[in-house]
């Protein structure tokens, strides 16, 4: 089984780059840390990076997430071959630019790009947002799933995934105390779904809220509170469509042997306790009543 110990990056392509860092950093909060040729790295943690924009396809998207070693890097290759998995194994060029000791590409089954990564780069120097906006750190994704149940197969079998809760058909899940870490969300092709940073505080949310909706970033659900996890919530929309979202108060399930994962159904209520409704595209919401 592959152990996946954390997620440590996503990778976007955009159509605007200088754009997209002023979104970053304007309106997300997160602070400039590198530049390479063709992009710009930006953090949300100790971590060197958590998030890199570089000038090209939007399409192009990548999940980083991390494992322990070389070794277990090396058997996680050898497993995913097994399984008929193509696997990249990183250039030392390709390393340098991921700040990474070692990774591995592969496509997961919906033909979401996938790199684990070994040794991750952290900085010497703390995180300093760019405005006052409360961040903690780079949690967890939405993913798309073109198919639910083989895909949750894939990440609980293939993978040390857990599943927390469901919601119809979208499963959370964890590889870690923290609720949710991947959020498998049914579509009808690959791509990262939406991004979370978590905030200290509720006041971070309702701030953001207010900041947002004055620089006219359009807000497309929130501020709520998900039955599932508990956290309080607010998605927006970034750049070339991306769905980006700040939480805090996300439950932690401790207690591996004592958990049972929760089914919720498919409808407004199971996505926000709260009754905020959606407005516009970017997250999986049933239809409105």
């Amino acid at each position: 089984m592959i152990e996946l110990k954390e997620i440590t990056y996503v990778r976007l392509g955009t159509a605007d780059l200088e754009s997209a860092e002023k979104f970053a950093t304007s309106c997300l909060g997160l602070e400039v840390s590198d530049r390479s040729k063709k992009g710009v790295y930006l953090r949300s943690d100790e971590r060197a990076h958590t998030l890199y924009y570089s000038d090209g396809n939007p399409e192009e998207q990548t999940v980083g997430f991390e494992v322990e070693s070389e070794e277990q890097l090396q058997a996680a290759a050898a497993t995913l071959e097994t399984l008929g998995h193509a696997v990249h194994a990183g250039t030392a060029e390709e390393c340098a630019s991921r700040m990474v000791k070692a990774f591995i590409g592969f496509k997961d089954p919906t033909g979401n790009s996938i790199e684990l990564v070994v040794r991750p780069d952290l900085s010497g120097r703390r995180y300093f947002p760019t405005r006052d906006v409360g961040i903690t750190g780079f949690s967890h994704i939405g993913l798309n799933t073109t198919n639910p149940v083989r895909d949750e197969r894939f990440w609980t079998q293939v993978c040390n995934a857990r599943v927390s809760d469901r919601i119809g058909d979208l499963a959370l899940l964890r590889v870690n105390a923290i609720h949710h870490t991947l959020a498998l969300a049914p579509a009808t092709r690959p791509g990262i779904q939406h991004v979370n940073h978590q905030v200290a505080t509720n006041d971070d949310v309702l701030k953001s809220y207010y900041f947002l909706s004055e620089k006219n970033v359009p807000i497309i659900f929130g501020p709520g509170r998900h039955p599932t996890s508990g956290a309080r919530f607010l998605y927006f929309t970034g750049p070339d469509g991306m769905t980006f979202e700040y939480s805090v108060g996300v439950d932690e399930i401790e207690d591996e042997e004592t958990h049972r994962p929760r089914s919720f159904a498919f409808e407004p209520t199971s996505i926000c306790m709260w009754g905020s409704k959606r407005i516009g595209a970017g997250i999986p919401m049933p239809p409105k009543n």
